[in-house]
Formats: C-alpha cells, structure tokens, sequence
C-alpha cells in the first residue's frame, strides 16, 4: 500500500493517480485539501491521524475508507510518519538553564507522562492504544529508514561506561571504524558504550585527530543525571564538528532517565523495551559488537545468540565480544556462549577483540552468511 507522509506527497499521488483509493494517509493535516478530497474516489484508504472533518470526513468514510482519530492531550505524535531527527527530542531544552531538560525537554516530558502508572500496572486502555500505535509508527519509520541501509552493524554496552573511561574511546573508535566501511552503526540510543558508538560513527567524515579533540570536549561532564552540562558538552561537541555521517539510535521510554544520546542522525524510541531489544538485535545483519555491561547487555547477547541458534531471520551474523578479560572473567558471557553453540554455524562467528582494529578485522573477515 503507498503510504503518504504529507501534503506534497499526497498532492503528487493525487495527481498522478486521480484517486486516494487504497491509499494510507500517515499524519497529515488535510484541511486544506478538504475540496478535492469529497471529489476523489476513497476505496480502502486508511487515514491515520489525520485532520479530517464536515463533508470530508463523512465522504471519505462513506467511501469505503477508515479513519483512525488523533487521541487527544498526548505529548507525542501517535501516528508519527518519521523517525525521531537528531535533537527532536531535546525540543524545549535551554542550555544554561539546569533544570530545563528534565522539565521542559520533550524527552522528558514523554517519559513523564510514561511514568504515571507504575510498571506492571494495567494501563488505562488509551493510554496503552497511544503506546502501540506510537510504536508501529516507529517500526513503520523503522523500516522505510533501513531500506537505504543494508548493512547495519550494532554496538552493545552499558550506560555506565564514563565518557572519560579508556573503553569509551575504543567504542568511538570502532564507530568511526564502522561508518568509515559503509556500515551504519546502531546503537541502543543512551549514554555510555552507546553515545561512544554513535558519537564515532558522526565524527567519521573528520580528521582522526577530531575523536580525540571531542573526547576532551566530552571531559567537562562525565555524569548523564547532570543533564544541562552533559548535553552542552555534547552540543559543543556538534557544534565543533558539524556535518556528522549518519548512524541510528534505538532507545527506550523503559529507560526515560536517561537522555537519548545527541549523536545519533535517526532515533527510533520505543515505549515498549521488549520490542526495541528484539528489532535492534534483528536489524543488525552486519553484526554485533558487545562491548563490557551489566545485565541488559547480557540479556541482548543472549538474544542475539538466540536469533542466530534458531537462525529465526533465516541468516546468521558475526557477534563480537569487546574487551577479552571482562567477557571470559569478569562476566564470563563468551565461554558459555561457545559451549551453547557447539558445532552449529555460527559458533565460527564468535568472535573476542581488545581493540577496534581487532572488531573491525574480525567482522570483516566473517560476513553474514544464510542459514
């Protein structure tokens, strides 16, 4: 079904075509075409969230088509077309201002309104309603924003990793590495392992010398709850080094505390964290790095090795383990992993690095391979 994300897009269609049949009209305003919307013929168009009303609306539905309606007093769009631009959701946000990002940001006034019934509650059902179509709009999103990306690779690792830490300057590393070979880098969108990732992959059309200029600039505030001077690092940062490659970010309202990270181009952020797990793991065809976590990094290794056990998207991809110490002793992930695996396809995938340089010869030496 051809999707129409707004008005020069549905005016082409329109024109082209002469009808809106079968047609899914994302989000759009359309009051201003009310008049040549009760002339054209509507047969299994979909309107989702669209400004519709008078003879239009009952044209439209007397045509055969349905109707989704906008619900109301959310801070979100529900049947949003796009995926989240770099710095959408830090709308509201005044830097200098120390409490303008947990009070006025439109992260957090999302996660705020997320956070009214405590986990494990039933939600009021259009409460819940607005979470799941919010989130199929991003797989939607999701989707069509992948279609110019075939081989996305994905960083895992934890928040807490300091933006002063040894190990955030070799996720960097590996992201510029990555965005360098033409892969698009993904991440889980939050602070730590995940804004090193996204901040390299931006920093890849730089000079080399630029990572290490940002990483200074970075310094002057290591800790994410100190929101207003972590996010005017990171805008120096952008405004520094304008021009960045594109990457992704996958967070989640799950984890609201956390700012999404700055660095990404794309976010896809989803209320509901069990889907955004399983979709990054799954879009991540390039392959995995895991670099050093506590337990939701554990959780994604496993996953990821789940998907590629049961070969559940009918191809397997290479999983590399960052930091060799820390993954066979410290949280000793990677034995545990080669003894599930066995003798199965994708044991030969499992791989361990200290370095970038060790990740990126791993994964290019191993590609994907079909099941």
């Amino acid at each position: 079904m051809r999707e129409l994300h707004d008005l020069t897009e549905f005016d082409e269609h329109l024109e082209r075509t002469g009808s809106l049949d079968g047609v899914v009209v994302q989000g759009v305003d359309l009051s201003p075409r009310f008049d040549v919307i009760e002339a054209a013929s509507c047969v299994g168009a979909t309107f989702l969230g669209c400004r519709l009303s008078g003879a239009a609306l009952e044209h439209v539905i007397e045509g055969g088509a349905v109707v989704f309606p906008r619900l109301p007093a959310l801070p979100f769009e529900t049947y949003r077309p796009r995926l989240y631009a770099q710095g959408e959701l830090l709308a509201g946000w005044v830097p200098g201002e120390p409490d303008s990002f947990d009070d006025d940001a439109l992260d957090s006034r999302i996660y705020a309104w997320s956070s009214l019934q405590a986990k494990g509650e039933n939600l009021p059902v259009l409460d819940a309603l607005a979470r799941r179509l919010h989130d199929h709009a991003i797989d939607d999103a999701l989707g069509e924003h992948l279609a110019g990306h075939p081989d996305v690779v994905a960083v895992m690792g934890g928040h807490s990793m300091l933006r002063t830490d040894p190990e955030f300057a070799t996720v960097a590393d590996l992201g510029r590495s990555m965005a360098r070979e033409g892969w698009h880098v993904a991440t889980g969108g939050g602070p730590g392992a995940m804004e090193a990732a996204n901040l390299g992959a931006w920093l890849a059309p730089q000079p080399d010398a630029a990572l290490a200029k940002a990483l200074e600039m970075l310094a002057t505030e290591t800790d994410y709850r100190q929101a207003d001077g972590y996010l005017s690092a990171g805008q120096s940062v952008l405004d520094q080094f304008p021009g960045g490659a594109e990457s992704l970010a996958v967070p989640t309202w799950f984890y609201g505390h956390e700012p999404t990270n700055q660095f990404a181009t794309h976010v896809a952020k989803y209320f509901a964290n069990s889907i955004r797990e399983d979709g990054l793991l799954a879009i991540a065809t390039r392959g995995v790095v895991f670099s050093p976590g506590a337990a939701g990094t554990t959780q994604e290794v496993f996953q990821d090795a789940t998907q590629n056990h049961y070969a559940v998207f009918g191809s397997i991809s290479p999983m590399v383990f960052l930091d060799a110490s820390f993954w066979r002793e410290e949280l000793p992930a990677e034995p545990l992993l080669r003894k599930l695996a066995g003798d199965r396809p994708y044991a030969d995938l499992i791989g361990v690095a200290d370095t970038a340089d060790e990740a990126m010869r791993f994964l290019r030496e191993h590609p994907p391979r079909d099941a």
